[in-house]
């Protein structure tokens, strides 16, 4: 097991609070490919970047173009088109739905679009990114198609050969795709990280309108009410290079205060088990695990989490694992890289001492 010294230079071992380094990506322009992609203010969401470039994977094994479709209404729906057009040299079109009734995420209008999409222009794979939006659409929009989809794939063999955990990631299954066109697949950004943009000159893909003269327009069984989101100022906890998790250990809402100091210190992200969502110290946004978000940061360090099967499928493909528990047989340890048993009240305050100030 190891010291409080010993965590500290684990941490100081990674530049986690610097861009990570340049890596070149290069793809042939193949693959009739269309990524069902996610927006905010103005620019593709990560998550959905991860799909492009699962996209481009798939075009390595001779499929043909990448097409990335938006939805929504207004400037910023112009404004991430052309931030798509960009993201890749793969992404040979940008196909755009600018209505009212695709501006809020719902399930029966944007599945009926990818439906009509399809129709268009027969796509060989459909892919999103396994998150709220992709698990929302993408299994209406196969059942529109009469096709199965493929979830939370994690590797591409070639183009109907997929790879995807299963029991609660303890094993990986390969699926052999055979059904109909199209093969619709959703993929866990982590495994697909999103590249560094080339500095090299290139002429951006083409942006097109996508004609709903023919879209059905029938009365849908669900409305759009109202959205809440957190107001933090820290990273997104699915994209993070830096998560700090608490557990249920952490006793009440007050004491999570201590988590959300240490990730400010490091500039992460706040990460929680469900045991802790549960008891109502933190959202269930902030929940990591099976049935929460699935990250891959450069470091991730649990405070009071036993290690259930089911919170180590979310971030077991952490980079560096460290674990702080005051039993020494808790299931975290098993998969720790770093171990400290000892009690986190006195662990965290220590480590806020002694860590440096984020540069």
């Amino acid at each position: 097991m190891a010291t409080t010294r010993m965590i500290l230079r684990a941490i100081k071992k990674r530049p986690f609070l610097f861009p990570a380094s340049s890596h070149s990506f290069s793809s042939s322009r193949h693959g009739s490919t269309l990524v069902v992609a996610e927006h905010d203010s103005g620019a593709v969401k990560p998550h959905s970047l991860s799909a492009v470039t699962a996209a481009t994977s798939l075009a390595g094994h001779g499929n043909s173009s990448v097409s990335v479709l938006l939805a929504g209404s207004g400037p910023s729906l112009h404004q991430a088109a052309s931030h798509a057009a960009s993201s890749h040299p793969s992404v040979s079109q940008v196909l755009i739905a600018d209505s009212e009734k695709f501006k809020n995420p719902l399930a029966e209008p944007w599945a009926k679009l990818v439906h009509l999409v399809q129709q268009q222009g027969g796509y060989s794979h459909i892919i999103a990114a396994s998150n709220s939006f992709g698990k929302n659409i993408m299994p209406r929009a196969a059942a529109l198609l009469d096709v199965s989809p493929i979830t939370d794939v994690t590797g591409i063999s070639d183009a109907q050969t997929f790879v995807r955990p299963i029991y609660a990631g303890n094993a990986l299954c390969t699926v052999r795709y055979t059904g109909s066109n199209p093969c619709i697949l959703t993929i866990r950004s982590t495994s697909f990280p999103i590249p560094q943009k080339s500095n090299d000159s290139k002429a951006e893909a083409s942006i097109s309108q996508v004609n709903l003269s023919n879209f059905d327009e029938d009365l849908n069984k669900s409305r759009y009410i109202y959205q809440t989101s957190q107001d933090d100022e820290g990273p997104d906890l699915g994209n993070a290079r830096v998560v700090i998790t608490g557990g249920r250990a952490l006793k009440n809402a007050e004491n999570f205060k201590l988590i959300e100091n240490l990730a400010k210190k490091l500039g992460g992200a706040v990460g929680a088990t469900r045991a802790a969502v549960d008891a109502g110290f933190v959202p269930n946004d902030l929940q990591v695990g099976q049935t929460g978000k699935i990250v891959a940061p450069e470091l991730y360090m649990a405070f009071g989490v036993s290690g259930a099967i089911q919170h180590l499928a979310g971030m077991r493909d952490s980079k560096v694992i460290v674990a702080v528990n005051n039993d020494a047989d808790a299931p975290i340890f098993q998969v720790a890289d770093y171990g400290l048993v000892g009690d986190l009240f006195e662990v965290i305050p220590e480590l806020l001492e002694k860590l440096p100030e984020k540069k």
